[in-house]
């Protein structure tokens, strides 16, 4: 009796590429995970960025209906950590 035919070679090879799927659908699917990860993050960055813009906007139609004239140079400062030091005093 033979062990190797046609038949048992086509079902070796069946099951051979099926686990090649398998493996290759993990990782699909590992990928496809961090894609949403990474469309999450932008999406909060972007987010992020059109909140800080409109607060600008809002603020500045505040400061116009207030009858503060806000030149286009001297708008919103940031305060926080870029705060810079005094200047030095020039040497005598």
């Amino acid at each position: 009796m033979k062990i190797f035919t046609r038949k048992n070679a086509l079902v070796g090879h069946l099951v051979l590429t099926s686990r090649k799927r398998a493996v290759k659908k993990r990782v699909r699917r590992r990928r496809n995970g961090l894609k949403v990860a990474a469309y999450i993050g932008l999406g909060l960055v972007s987010a992020g960025i059109l909140a800080a813009v409109l607060a600008v906007a809002v603020k500045r139609r505040s400061l116009e209906a207030a009858g503060i004239d806000v030149p286009p140079g001297d708008e919103l400062e940031i305060v926080g950590e870029y705060v810079t030091a005094p200047e030095p005093a020039p040497a005598a």
